[in-house]
């Protein structure tokens, strides 16, 4: 009683303690990128960072910026566009503001941050709901537009997207998918050795070609909802797709091999400030404009003026001691975006592989080099197993028990080929879909050879041994010859899961594969095409589950038929997001949240059946006692000396059985006595026990004080005592009447065992 009080009362602790890290995070709104609304002529922004804190109503800036053209007078227009929707729009006359320092405005390179409290005539919490500091991946943009007064014409407009630092890409979910991952693949290396026949190695692949379908379910030219594309983020490792910086190593590395064989590098097509543009360029649509050449020159010979001097005992400023201001400006330095450059990027895989810091031309290369490295692994780790296989047989542990050895021996080529098959199949979705898009780019010789070999030596190890296992059902419908089916070791991805009449099956699996690749890779600019094959495929695959059955039990195929129904769902749910349709931005956002909830389901089922196929269900059955009034008893027991209740009770399915089966003369446990051989002739007066007398005659239900396995219990074979006549010895339930001609067991023509034996050999001699 007292370690439950005691575990309570840390309880208690815990949750007056935990609340306080949940509220960390404080309800704030920032700028994560900036972008050009009109050509810009007058004005150019290089960092405008801007967060809007809710506790205190103050903001925070980190800006740099610069004015080109003398004595030019502007107002500023602010509006912000949340959703489509524009809630709050505002306009200020610059010449009132900060002393008249920026009126009119000043030919000089403005930098510097700093902190602010709003006056309260100028109120934004009433502008701004609650829901906006909670929704995660908020769609939201700032607009600021100076117009020169007099002429009203526009001298600069920026745009900036808004934050709240809510996301569904979180590092967690990369790292629980991933632990998902390794645990199903933990398990099929398990039964893979003790258990061949078992569904782990399968549902390890069912596990990575959800995951792959997820990941590529956002790689389609289509105007997806952000919440929707940074949740599929989430398993862009199961594509080989690592979130990395821009400027690491290996993206460097790649940059060089392209740039030395004929590719077009360019370092500002990557990183958060250009997806930035992308995402406000398709939602909500509006331009991206670039920078003349001219603006960047004149720029750079301004005079540099810290912003801060201009702010200096004009506006109340706030230190803000519980927010650090570089936590909460991430936005960072704004790319500039040239007539050179190619930072503004399709929908589908540029949008994709920029989200994780890898230009669009490295993704090939990328997912190449992380093929080599698990390739490199898997030969490592079979070429161990085998050198241990080898060892053991030479110690004293593996001499005693050669066989066993020698049978491992022998079939380890054949584990190896098939988990050698099985990573193979992992690799077919990226390689193949990243392959065919390199061959779209044009890019430099090199990554495209290097993806012509990977598919050829992909191409020649998956499928050979799809022909192997067609092979019977190719020779007996077109070539009228009949052949066994391949029964390898090594063809055990492919021939496990299925039935053995079922095993074409295979070749729909990678027929539909292989579209969705070509579809995937070749189909970059028809982003509603994309969705309405990949949709049909999904159908299609879905209706032969459930027409054809191919799976090897009835639990196996209703998994597969949902895991399928569930993807064609989704599939469907894609077409929404083609960008001809046109459809609003809330609605898009619900849809994108409908879809990773559909998505994380099926994630979850997954878990879950892996646990199973692991064995978790086996060891929560032996732990929770399912049927609490259940106690094994023994198998032989028909007699008992108890006739309790509770022993009732405990034989009731015994007895119910009973009822069914007849007597057969199987050898008792106590009394050990063995068999009687079959007399050689039958006894002048009919027993009242006879051999077809069924169990339901005897009361008394099973025990563990007796194990005969007859009606009555016989003597032992060396006693001479009568035993009392079966009428006294009969339960409730046995028969009112006994014929008077009944034998007790010692008055019968009974024969012990010796005799039985002598009279069968006498009898044979003769």
């Amino acid at each position: 009683m007292f370690f439950s009080v005691a575990r309570l009362r840390l309880f208690i602790a815990s949750a007056f303690v935990l609340p306080s890290f949940v509220q960390a995070h404080e309800n704030s709104l920032f700028t994560s990128s900036v972008s050009y609304c009109s050509p810009p002529e007058s004005l150019l922004i290089q960092q405008f960072d801007v967060a809007y804190i809710q506790a205190n109503s103050s903001i925070s800036f980190n800006i740099s910026a610069a004015s080109v053209l003398p004595n030019v007078n502007v107002t500023a227009d602010l509006f912000v566009n949340v959703y489509g929707m524009r809630p709050f729009n505002l306009t200020l006359d610059l010449c009132d503001l900060l002393g008249g320092a920026l009126c009119p405005l000043p030919t000089y390179n403005f930098t510097g941050a700093d902190s602010i409290t709003l006056p309260s005539s100028v109120s934004i919490a009433r502008y701004l709901p609650g829901i906006a500091y909670k929704i995660p991946d908020l769609e939201a943009f700032v607009q600021l537009t100076l117009t020169e007064v007099g002429t009203g014409k526009v001298r600069a407009c920026i745009q900036a997207t808004v934050s709240n630092g809510w996301s569904t890409r979180q590092t967690g979910v990369e790292w629980a998918t991933g632990g998902i991952a390794f645990l199903a693949l933990a398990s099929a290396v398990f039964y893979s050795i003790c258990r061949p026949d078992s569904l782990a190695p399968v549902r390890f692949m069912d596990t990575i070609y959800l995951f792959q379908t997820i990941a590529a379910s956002a790689l389609l030219a289509l105007n997806y909802s952000t919440v929707y594309r940074a949740y599929a983020s989430n398993f862009s490792w199961a594509l080989g797709l690592f979130s990395q910086s821009s400027s690491s190593s290996i993206q460097n590395s790649i940059n060089n091999m392209r740039r030395l064989t004929g590719g077009t590098v360019d370092d500002s097509d990557a990183g958060s400030g250009a997806v930035s543009l992308v995402n406000r360029a398709l939602s909500p649509y509006n331009n991206i404009y670039k920078v003349p050449q001219s603006l960047l020159s004149r720029v750079a010979a301004l005079p540099s003026v810290d912003i801060s001097e201009f702010i200096a005992g004009n506006v109340s400023t706030s230190s803000l001691p519980s927010l650090d201001s570089a936590k909460v400006l991430v936005g960072g330095q704004v790319e500039t975006v040239t007539e050179d450059s190619s930072n503004v990027l399709q929908a589908g895989i540029p949008i994709y592989v920029n989200i994780l810091g890898i230009q669009t031309a490295n993704a090939f290369t990328t997912i190449f080099l992380i093929i080599l490295i698990l390739a490199a692994i898997v030969l490592f780790l079979l070429g161990a197993g085998w050198l241990i296989v080898r060892a053991v047989g030479r110690t004293s542990w593996g001499k005693q028990r050669a066989e066993l050895v020698d049978d491992a021996r022998a079939n380890y080529p054949s584990f190896a080929r098939a988990w050698a098959l099985r990573i193979a199949l992992v690799c077919v979705i990226p390689a193949c879909t990243f392959t065919f898009y390199q061959w779209t780019l044009g890019d430099a010789w090199l990554p495209v050879l290097l993806s012509v070999l990977l598919l050829i030596a992909l191409l020649s190890f998956v499928v050979p041994p799809v022909l192997l296992v067609l092979r019977p059902t190719i020779f007996s419908r077109f070539i009228r010859r009949e052949i066994d089916p391949v029964h390898s070791q090594s063809l055990v991805p492919y021939t496990s899961p299925l039935r053995s009449e079922r095993l074409f099956f295979v070749a729909l699996i990678f027929i539909a594969i292989l579209v969705k690749t070509l579809v995937i890779g070749f189909g970059q600019a028809h982003g509603m095409v994309q969705a309405i094959i990949i949709l049909v495929t999904e159908f299609l695959l879905f209706g032969f589950i459930i027409v054809l059955k191919p799976y090897r039990n009835r639990r196996a195929d209703f998994f597969a038929g949902f895991t399928a129904f569930v993807r064609t769902v989704c599939a469907g749910l894609m077409i929404a997001f083609a960008e001809s349709l046109g459809l609003a931005a809330i609605p898009r956002v619900a849809i994108g949240i409908v879809a990773a909830v559909v998505w994380s389901v099926l994630v979850i089922v997954m878990f879950f059946n892996v646990l199973v196929n692991l064995g978790a269900w086996r060891l929560v059955r032996r732990l929770v006692p399912w049927r609490r009034g259940s106690i094994p008893s023994d198998a032989t027991s028909l007699t008992s000396k108890n006739r309790s209740e509770s022993s009732l009770e405990k034989g009731r399915k015994a007895a119910v059985e009973e009822k069914t089966l007849s007597i057969t003369p199987i050898p008792s446990t106590h009394f050990r006595r063995p068999a009687n051989p079959a007399p050689s002739y039958s006894p002048s007066t009919p027993s009242a026990f006879s051999p077809s007398t069924t169990l339901s005659h005897f009361s008394d239900p099973p025990s563990e004080d007796s194990a005969t396995t007859l009606g009555e219990q016989l003597p032992h074979r060396w006693s001479f005592a009568h035993s009392p006549p079966p009428s006294a010895s009969l339960g409730s339930h046995a028969p009112s009447r006994v014929p008077s001609t009944a034998l007790s067991p010692t008055d019968s023509h009974y024969t012990t065992p010796r005799q039985s034996w002598r009279a069968s050999e006498a009898h044979s001699a003769h």
